[in-house]
């Protein structure tokens, strides 16, 4: 996060900016990567709402439930508070602040029950999306926010260290993702958000929830795995073999997945668009023949959020910039048999190029 408030005071400051540019009369925050992105305020999301208001003319308050006034005023102590009592209308609250022209952006993630709420309260305005306004602003990590997502990437890196020391062979994927999730919290993490353990088959599967299948020597296993610290987020993939050797083919698919990640890395790079770094990790699959087993995007967006803005996705021409952070993640997934997927987030540095917050080994890993 920032290291002083000033950096958040900055940060609404440029919202506000953005909010005179497209003609918007108002911002509504509510808990989420928003609300943490502008005041520094993270707080679960609760039927009692709290809503950050910043007005075209740069004036933010916070609105919040009289009991939680304490716990803002530590969080965000720049931003003035309004609070509501439990019988009291915390919607009309947030109306009253409201400059009375202008649409209203309102945060993606808010409820829809909240939302609703506000359509009552602010009849005949016109609401829009919020990322309208904050995608711009967050898509561009600063050297607070990149040095935050090394930290969280070296946690994950020094998980996957330790797993490898584990014993894989007659233990079911639950209890190897029970591990995963010991570790990363052992090695800083404040959150974990999964732990995707696919064995054999089950790898072929790129999201597959971890079960009660019983990982056997011979297995290829796809490992995946993730969380925040102070609410940046990690997201690491590795495929590891259990036993001595891996098959002729899996080592072949995995060489193949290597140098793909490899292609995307490459092709990273400022101003290059989003949809050719996912082009130049396919083509390395396609021209071996696998093409139609590499079945998603090679790569999303990381921050605040575990999948933001920039999606490394065909069809999406947006340009790259230096701030910028994303996965790198080819795959090729064989039904009924195993799958592989490589994983790190780089980030675009001064110099335009892509460089990996990642250092956990890329070798076909054994485990016992």
């Amino acid at each position: 996060m920032p290291s002083g408030r000033a950096s958040f005071a900055e940060r609404r400051a440029r919202a506000a900016a953005q909010l005179r540019e497209q003609d918007f009369g108002a911002l509504l925050v509510s808990p989420g990567p928003d609300l943490q992105y502008l005041a520094g305020y993270q707080i679960f999301t609760s039927e009692r709402i709290t809503c950050l208001v910043i007005d075209r003319d740069g004036k933010a308050t916070l609105v919040c439930p009289a009991f939680e006034a304490p716990r803002a005023a530590v969080a965000a102590p720049d931003i003035e508070r309004k609070t509501w009592g439990e019988t009291e209308d915390p919607f009309s609250l947030v109306a009253s602040l409201v400059p009375p022209s202008g649409a209203i952006a309102v945060a993606d993630q808010m409820w829809a029950s909240f939302f609703l709420r506000f359509e009552e309260a602010l009849p005949r305005r016109g609401f829009r999306a919020a990322s309208l306004i904050t995608r711009g602003l967050r898509v561009r990590k600063d050297a607070t926010e990149v040095e935050a997502l090394r930290a969280v990437s070296e946690s994950a890196d020094r998980a996957y260290a330790r797993i490898l020391g584990r014993p894989f062979a007659g233990r079911t994927e639950r209890e190897v993702g029970r591990d995963l999730a010991e570790m990363l919290r052992a090695e800083g993490h404040d959150e974990v958000g999964f732990t995707i353990v696919g064995s054999g088959a089950n790898g072929a599967s790129p999201h597959h929830e971890a079960g009660d299948r019983r990982i056997a020597e011979g297995d290829t296993v796809v490992l995946d795995f993730g969380g925040a610290m102070r609410g940046y987020r990690s997201d690491l993939t590795r495929t590891v073999h259990v036993g001595k050797t891996a098959g002729r083919e899996e080592q072949k698919v995995y060489d193949i997945v290597r140098r793909a990640q490899e292609a995307g890395y490459a092709a990273a790079r400022k101003n290059a668009s989003a949809e050719s770094v996912d082009a130049a990790a396919r083509r390395v699959i396609e021209e071996a023949g696998y093409g139609e087993r590499f079945i998603h995007r090679t790569g999303h967006g990381i921050g605040l959020d575990g999948h933001e803005h920039p999606y490394l996705v065909r069809g999406n021409r947006e340009p790259l910039e230096p701030g910028m952070a994303f996965s790198i993640e080819p795959g090729i997934y064989i039904p009924g048999r195993f799958g592989v997927r490589i994983e790190d987030i780089a980030v675009i540095g001064a110099d335009g190029s892509a460089r990996p917050l990642n250092q956990a080994d890329h070798a076909f890993a054994t485990v016992a």
